[in-house]
């Protein structure tokens, strides 16, 4: 409607009153002005294309990143810059976000277990102060079942194998039983005590 009035009105006298647009409909004169501006094109001149530091590196850029499509902006900048660029990393991030092919990420299917089947087995750290104020270590040995991912955690003072049998019979009493397999996601101490392994 706003619209149309003011057609109306700059064809019968070659221009738009907005303070007699705004009395016809109510509306506020800066959202008239706001609204009549919407509607017409840009009264700023195009900027004129300039060339880029970046225009003799755009070819490569898309070869690598359509062979590469996860390759970073810091990595493309140390190629390019190896190549003879000398320019900023924004421009290089905006033509990036441009011309980045799609990367689909499949979706992660989560590895189910029957009871008593399996469960996973890993180190964990934990620093500490004592009352002196040094600084120590204590390590939790961590048992996850994989069906009902009830959580085993035993802290000992290393990680060598003594402490990591010490762990897993302390697991197996702790839940009643053994699974069939133990995952190991290479422990040293594990990896290093496995017989003709050097």
């Amino acid at each position: 409607m706003l619209l149309d009035l003011a057609r109306e009105q700059e064809l019968a006298t070659g221009k738009v009153n907005i303070s007699f647009l705004a009395r016809e409909t109510g509306y506020d004169r800066k959202t008239i002005v706001r609204h009549l501006s919407l509607d017409q094109p840009s009264k700023h001149p195009q900027t004129r294309n300039k060339a880029s530091k970046l225009d003799p590196f755009k070819p490569y850029i898309k070869e690598r990143l359509n062979n590469y499509p996860r390759l970073s902006r810091v990595r493309l900048l140390e190629e390019i810059e190896s190549r003879g660029y000398d320019g900023g990393t924004t421009i290089l991030g905006d033509y990036i976000r441009q011309i980045r092919p799609n990367i689909i990420i499949p979706a992660e299917i989560r590895y189910e277990t029957k009871p008593g089947e399996m469960m996973q087995c890993d180190w964990l750290e934990y620093p500490y102060e004592t009352a002196d104020g040094s600084r120590k270590k204590v390590y939790g040995l961590s048992m996850v079942f994989g069906y009902s991912r009830m959580r085993y955690v035993e802290f000992l003072p290393h990680q060598g194998l003594p402490a990591l049998l010490k762990g897993h019979l302390g697991a197996f009493e702790y839940c009643g039983g053994v699974t069939k397999m133990i995952l190991y996601d290479n422990l040293r101490s594990v990896v290093t005590y496995i017989p003709g392994n050097t």
